[in-house]
């Protein structure tokens, strides 16, 4: 494993239990592998009730995206903010994840990017489950650009 849930706790602005992702497993330029099991965990900040909906998903890889764009830019600590803009083609294949016996793992893929956003294309699979896909374009350092 490249980083465990402190070294990711480091580079993202989400503390506690709203620190979602356990580790990162595969990272390099482009791409983002990292794995979760607190998807099973019943004091997870996202759940609705007793359950923990699929669209959820999308905070999981919102956060690997960070940890990717944070490495990317060679920051060590919490990097400029990211504002999630647009999602697009977004399919989830199943309702829940809380009742997913298998960690989460979550890749992302800068599809491209400059100093003010970047789009990334995202998967999540739980064991042979495909969870869920789509693409997301964040919005960097939106306060200084007046949005």
């Amino acid at each position: 494993m490249l980083a465990d849930r402190a070294a990711i706790a480091r580079v993202i602005p989400h503390t506690g239990n709203m620190c979602l992702l356990d580790g990162v497993l595969e990272c390099d330029a482009q791409h983002i592998r990292c794995i979760s099991s607190t998807h099973r965990n019943a004091e997870n900040p996202m759940r609705s009730g007793a359950a923990l909906l699929a669209l959820c998903g999308i905070e999981y890889a919102a956060q690997a995206m960070a940890v990717h764009g944070a490495w990317d830019a060679k920051y060590e600590q919490k990097p400029r903010a990211g504002y999630l803009a647009a999602l697009r083609d977004v399919t989830c294949h199943t309702m829940r994840l809380d009742n997913l016996d298998d960690d989460l793992v979550i890749e992302a893929e800068k599809m491209m990017g400059d100093a003010a956003r970047v789009i990334y294309q995202f998967n999540i699979h739980a064991g042979t489950t495909r969870i869920m896909s789509g693409r997301a374009t964040v919005v960097l350092d939106a306060d200084k650009a007046g949005l």
